[in-house]
């Protein structure tokens, strides 16, 4: 009875979690601008490839089209890691553009860089520089579904790079380098789930207490203005007084000024170090992990872009994205800490040696194909299914990994779990969090479930 109880407490945690990361419906506060332009912010995430673990391209422009005019949404070229935003959205832009409606964005994108792991006999990394077979795609908003905004409104273009259909393989399933940029677009509002920021990290400059605001440093070059109120959840005891000089994570909602009225702030480290990593190997306390991000710049003790070991023997600290409480350390800490899953470490970074202290799990997507009749539906969208993928997840399971479902899953191009059992042997994007099953294997709890094309 004691074990069924603690089960079911287990399944109210990762319900209460995946809401929790999923970034809130929070309506903005903030007054358009009064010039009659209209506002358009763009959001981006990545479809992945399950070899891929950082993708560079650079973004020099991003136009909306329709039958008379075409305007510029990014003021300067962007360079982007499509591999860092797997199953995440993140702020790349914001502009003024001429109110109207859009029936089309126009990319121009240069300079692919592709980093791959191996997994056997030891995680070792590759690159090359990727060659675009078509520099400049156009893409039409879904039928009948254009970008429209009126004067003085907000609008979102959301973006999602398709790595998988994207890069060329061989016959073996290995990467050539030729990359043909596949992306899908959507209109959206601040407001949709599609449209709501779930990831956007950097170091916390500035704090102006009287407005309930603070400024930071967010990636892809440009500053950020964060918007709290009463609603605002801290992770512990955290508040907006922790957040200058700090590296800090925020989801919440684009508002028609362009700053972010977050949801969820959570403080990762005070002590000004940082490393986003995704895990490849556990050995007792020493974990092998793919570096992706970091803060500050801790090269050559450990550059961006490469595999390092870093002692996880003196973190005291263990966190799940944007939510921590008595019981969220049974089901992550050390113990439970397994390949394939994607962490944030903060700690110490002194005489060129890094020291960790806190680690927070993160949400993430991952790519793989549908293995046949393994649906189970226990009622409506709660229950799982098994998926096949060729690299970090079936390479830390010995083969197909479960995926767990829940009333609060959100399915994409099916009809839930039921219209799953159906679909065949198709191609699915998992976007979740990734525990340990308690026998030292990687399972999914998912927030979204996307049937590809």
């Amino acid at each position: 009875m004691r074990r069924y109880v603690l089960f079911a407490t287990f399944l109210a945690l990762i319900a209460l979690i995946l809401t929790a990361c999923g970034g809130g419906s929070s309506s903005s506060s903030s007054d358009p601008s009064s010039t009659g332009q209209a506002q358009v912010f763009v959001t981006g995430e990545d479809a992945p490839l399950p070899s891929v673990v950082s993708f560079y391209i650079t973004i020099n422009s991003i136009t909306l089209d329709n039958s008379s005019s075409q305007v510029n949404l990014l003021s300067t070229p962007t360079t982007v890691d499509f591999g860092r935003l797997m199953g995440l959205r993140s702020l790349l832009g914001f502009n003024s553009v001429a109110p109207g409606t859009y029936t089309s964005a126009t990319f121009n994108f240069s300079n692919p860089v592709i980093y791959y792991v191996n997994m056997t006999p030891t995680p070792t990394l590759g690159s090359m520089n990727g060659t675009l077979t078509n520099s400049t795609v156009t893409v039409s908003f879904p039928n009948g579904k254009p970008l429209t905004v009126g004067s003085n409104g907000l609008a979102g273009l959301h973006m999602d790079f398709d790595l998988h259909q994207s890069l060329a393989v061989n016959g073996n399933g290995q990467i050539t380098g030729s990359v043909n940029p596949v992306v899908d677009i959507m209109a959206v509002s601040a407001s949709n789930e599609l449209g709501e920021v779930t990831e956007f990290t950097g170091t916390g400059i500035s704090v102006n207490a009287t407005n309930n605001t603070f400024t930071m440093q967010g990636p892809y070059g440009f500053q950020e203005v964060i918007d709290v109120n009463q609603q605002t959840q801290f992770n512990g005891s955290n508040s907006l007084s922790n957040v200058q000089n700090a590296i800090v994570s925020v989801e919440g909602t684009v508002q028609a000024d362009g700053s972010i009225l977050a949801s969820d702030v959570e403080v990762i480290t005070t002590e000004k170090a940082f490393i986003s990593v995704s895990i490849l190997a556990v050995i007792g306390s020493q974990v092998t992990m793919f570096v992706g991000e970091e803060l500050p710049n801790m090269a050559p003790t450990i550059p961006v872009d490469t595999v390092y070991t870093v002692d996880f023997s003196t973190v005291t600290q263990y966190d799940v994205c944007f939510f921590n409480n008595w019981f969220t350390q049974q089901v992550f800490n050390g113990s439970t800490l397994v390949v394939g899953q994607r962490i944030f470490v903060g700690g110490t970074f002194q005489n060129n040696a890094f020291t960790p202290d806190m680690v927070s799990l993160r949400r993430q997507g991952v790519w793989g194909q549908l293995v046949l009749n393994s649906v189970h539906a226990t009622n409506g969208n709660q229950g799982n299914f098994q998926m096949q993928n060729d690299l970090l997840m079936s390479y830390a399971a010995g083969g197909p990994f479960t995926v767990n479902t829940g009333s609060a899953t959100i399915f994409e191009n099916i009809n839930g779990l039921t219209g799953l059992q159906d679909a065949g042997a198709a191609n699915l994007v998992v976007r979740g969090l990734v525990f340990d099953d308690g026998t030292g294997k990687p399972v999914v709890w998912a927030h979204r479930v996307r049937v590809l094309p």
